[in-house]
């Protein structure tokens, strides 16, 4: 699966959540998704779920921004890197982000980094249409 359609499909997944949530407040609905209520009342969500694991080691996850704003990738690749292709970066240099590399690639390793997952910074960044926050992931 492709970054791109990967994003694609989760978006509609976080769409169709939202449309259940229209009657929340933002503060309730950033509440809704913490991470203990997502693996309770969405279990599709996030095929983590089914064995009650988190993606990032922190204790309070919040799951709003999963495919963080931050993160950009290109299917095609960004640029060549001595014979290497860049698929994804991390916008704001995260220094608890990294790289994984590959024979043939580099792709942006995010499971060191939580930024996206406090609720203080979701509240910065919060609009109820999660592709309004993450259309600069993939240039869209």
């Amino acid at each position: 699966m492709s970054y791109k359609s990967w994003f694609l499909e989760h978006g509609n997944k976080h769409k169709a959540i939202m449309k259940k949530l229209t009657h929340l407040s933002d503060e309730e609905v950033i509440h809704y998704f913490r991470f203990e209520n997502m693996v309770e009342k969405e279990p599709d969500f996030c095929p983590l779920y089914a064995d009650n694991k988190k993606c990032h080691d922190m204790k309070a996850l919040n799951c709003y921004l999963c495919a963080c704003p931050n993160f950009r990738f290109d299917d095609k690749g960004f640029k060549k890197i001595e014979e290497k292709t860049l698929y994804s970066t991390c916008d704001i240099d995260s220094k608890d982000g990294g790289q994984y590399i590959s024979e043939n690639a580099i792709h942006q390793n995010c499971a060191g980094c939580g930024v996206p997952h406090h609720e203080a910074y979701i509240k910065k960044v919060f609009d109820r249409d999660w592709f309004k926050i993450m259309k600069r992931c993939c240039g869209s």
